[in-house]
């Protein structure tokens, strides 16, 4: 996977509102209504990342989830990391 320059990271978070960049990362938090949703959350976002080979970090608060995404061996941001992006954007919004 090739890495992303800062102009096309940008280009890709303005399609994903709810995402943010920290470094060589982006970032979201989704508060899930309770935490049953919260782990049917992660469960889904796992079966995803096991698809796409490409796996988030993922901490759980009770019925919130902080996500990180980066493509370690790249050594930053790849077409990959907003590929899963978008799809827990997907996720999240059916457990709205």
């Amino acid at each position: 996977m090739d890495l992303l320059d800062d102009s096309a990271i940008e280009r890709k978070l303005a399609g994903l509102p709810e995402w943010r960049r920290e470094g060589d990362e982006i970032r979201r938090t989704i508060t899930a209504p309770d935490f049953p949703a919260a782990i049917r959350v992660v469960d889904e976002v796992a079966v995803e990342a096991e698809r796409l080979n490409h796996h988030p970090d993922i901490d759980i608060r009770w019925r919130t989830l902080h996500l990180v995404l980066s493509t370690h061996d790249a050594g930053g941001l790849t077409e990959l990391d907003f590929t899963l992006a978008a799809r827990i954007d997907e996720i999240a919004a059916s457990h709205a």
